[in-house]
C-alpha cells in the first residue's frame, strides 16, 4: 500500500508549517543525490587517462618489432593500474549519503562493484556524457516545476500567519473592551446608589459605560469577522497544502524513477565491454530489481511524518461563556501560554537560546472590587510561564545544511559536529562550533 505524502505530513500547531518543510528538505536531498550521479558519471569519463592511452598506442607504431611487445605490456599494465586507481577513487566519491532504504542499497552496490571492477574500459565516455545531460535536463524540470508550487505555498503561508496575528490582536482587544465595559457599568451601579452622587455625575457615568458597551461590541463584531476570514484562509492553505503534496511526491516518483533507470542503463553501458565485468554489474542489477518506489516513499513516510491531520480550525469563544476554572489553570487554549509564545515567535522575539520568549504574567489591577469581580478573577488570571530551557553540553552531529538567516543564529553543514548547550522548547537550539555559538532547528541535529 502506498503511503500518501498528503496523510502524513501536517502538523499540530495552527501556524506550524512542517510537513512542508520536511518535504522540500526530502526533496532537496533528492536532488543532492541527482547531483552526485552527474558527477559520478562524469569522474568516469576519464579523458586524460584515454589520451595518455592514445599516446602509447601511437608511440608502439615506431618502436623495433623485438621491443614492441615488451613496451605494449609495461604500457598496458601502467594505464590499467592508474586507471583502476581512479576508479577506487571515485567509487569513494560517489556520494549518495542522502538516499534511503531501497535505492541507497542499490547506490552502495554501484559504488562496491566500481570499486571492484578497476579496468573500466573508456569507450563508454561518450555514452555516459549522454546520461549526465539527460540527468541535468531532468533535474532542471523537476525545479522549474517546483518554483512554481513554492511561490504557491509561500504566499498562503504569509497570507495565514498575518491573519493569524490579526485575529489574536483583535482578540485581546475584544476582551480588555468587554473589561472595561463591566468595569464601567459596575462603577456607575455604585454611583447611582451613592448617596453623594449628584446627577451630573451620574449622567456623565452612565454615558461613559455605554460608550464602553458600544467599544466593546464593535470589537467583537471585529474578532468575529476576522475568524471568518481566518477559516477562509486556513481552508485555502489546506487544499494548497494537499495539492503540494500530491505535486512533490509525484516529483520524488519520477526522481527515484529516474534514478534507478539511470543507474541501471549506467550498469548496462559497463556490462557491454565485457563478460566479466557484466559478472560485477549482474550484482547491482539484481539489487536495482529490489528497488521498489513505493517502499522507498513508504520508508520516507515512517522515518519522518508529521502528523496525520491538518491543524484545527480557531473556534470563536465567546468573553462570558469561557470557562472560568480553565482560565484560572492558564490552560484557555487560544489565549494559552502556547498562543502566546508563538504570536511572540512570528513576531521575531527571542529570549536566551529560544527563538520565542517567555510569557509574562498579566498584571494585576490594584483598585478595589467588589464580591462579583472576585468571582471572575479566573477569567483575568496569569498566563502561566513555561519551563526554563534544557541546558546540555552534549555532541551532536549535523544531519541538513542550515543557512544562518539572522543575526542570532548559526550556519552549518551536513556532517558537522556541534556542541549543544541550550535546547529551546521551540524547537531553537543555541549550538557551539568552531568558537561560534548561534540558534539552529534541533531537528537538524542527531545525537553523536
Amino acid at each position: 500500500m502506498t503511503l500518501q505524502f498528503k496523510d502524513a505530513f501536517w502538523g499540530e500547531d495552527f501556524i506550524s508549517n512542517i510537513g512542508y518543510e520536511v518535504i522540500s528538505q526530502r526533496l532537496h536531498d533528492g536532488r543532492r543525490t541527482c547531483k552526485d550521479m552527474e558527477e559520478l558519471l562524469k569522474m568516469r569519463w576519464a579523458h586524460k587517462f584515454l589520451k595518455r592511452k592514445m599516446t602509447c598506442m601511437r608511440n608502439l607504431t615506431t618502436r623495433p618489432c623485438g621491443s614492441a611487445s615488451q613496451l605494449w605490456f609495461l604500457s598496458r599494465a601502467s594505464a590499467e593500474e592508474k586507471y583502476g586507481k581512479e576508479l577506487v577513487t571515485i567509487a569513494r566519491k560517489a556520494g549518495g549519503l542522502y538516499e534511503i532504504c531501497t535505492l541507497k542499497s542499490s547506490f552502495d552496490e554501484m559504488k562496491t562493484q566500481i570499486e571492484n571492477i578497476g579496468n573500466m574500459h573508456i569507450q563508454i565516455a561518450s555514452m555516459l556524457k549522454e546520461e549526465v545531460k539527460r540527468m541535468e535536463q531532468f533535474r532542471e524540470r523537476q525545479k522549474e516545476q517546483r518554483k512554481k508550487f513554492d511561490v504557491i505555498m509561500e504566499k498562503v503561508q504569509k497570507a495565514k500567519v498575518s491573519l493569524y496575528k490579526k485575529t489574536t490582536d483583535s482578540k485581546r482587544s475584544y476582551e480588555q473592551r468587554c473589561k472595561e465595559a463591566d468595569e464601567a457599568e459596575q462603577t456607575a451601579e455604585k454611583m447611582g446608589n451613592a448617596p453623594t452622587a449628584t446627577p451630573k455625575q451620574i449622567e456623565k457615568m452612565n454615558n461613559k459605560s455605554k460608550q464602553c458597551r458600544e467599544s466593546a461590541e464593535e470589537a467583537e463584531k471585529q474578532y468575529i469577522s476576522n475568524i471568518e476570514q481566518l477559516e477562509k484562509v486556513r481552508q485555502e492553505w489546506e487544499s494548497t497544502h494537499i495539492s503540494t503534496c500530491e505535486m512533490f511526491q509525484q516529483q520524488e516518483e519520477d526522481r527515484l524513477n529516474v534514478l534507478r533507470n539511470a543507474l541501471w542503463v549506467h550498469c548496462n553501458h559497463l556490462s557491454m565491454q565485457c563478460v566479466k565485468d557484466d559478472e560485477c554489474y549482474e550484482d547491482v542489477r539484481k539489487s536495482l530489481e529490489n528497488c521498489d518506489i513505493i517502499t522507498d516513499n513508504n520508508c520516507f513516510v515512517e522515518m519522518k511524518q508529521t502528523g496525520s491531520a491538518p491543524p484545527a480550525p480557531i473556534e470563536y469563544q465567546n468573553y462570558y461563556e469561557r470557562d472560568a476554572t480553565a482560565d484560572r489553570n492558564g490552560s484557555a487554549g487560544f489565549v494559552g501560554g502556547v498562543m502566546k509564545r508563538f504570536s511572540n515567535l512570528l513576531q521575531g522575539n527571542c529570549s536566551g537560546g529560544s527563538k520565542s520568549s517567555l510569557n509574562e504574567p498579566v498584571p494585576q489591577s490594584t483598585d478595589t472590587v467588589d464580591s462579583s469581580a472576585e468571582k471572575s478573577e479566573g477569567v483575568y488570571a496569569s498566563i502561566p510561564v513555561f519551563q526554563s530551557p534544557q541546558q546540555s553540553s552534549e555532541q551532536f552531529k549535523v544531519v541538513y545544511d542550515y543557512e544562518a538567516q539572522g543575526e542570532d543564529e548559526l550556519s552549518v553543514s551536513y556532517g558537522d559536529v556541534v556542541v549543544v548547550i541550550e535546547q529551546g522548547e521551540d524547537g531553537w537550539w543555541t549550538v557551539q562550533r568552531n568558537g561560534l555559538t548561534g540558534l539552529v532547528p534541533g531537528s537538524y541535529l542527531i545525537k553523536e
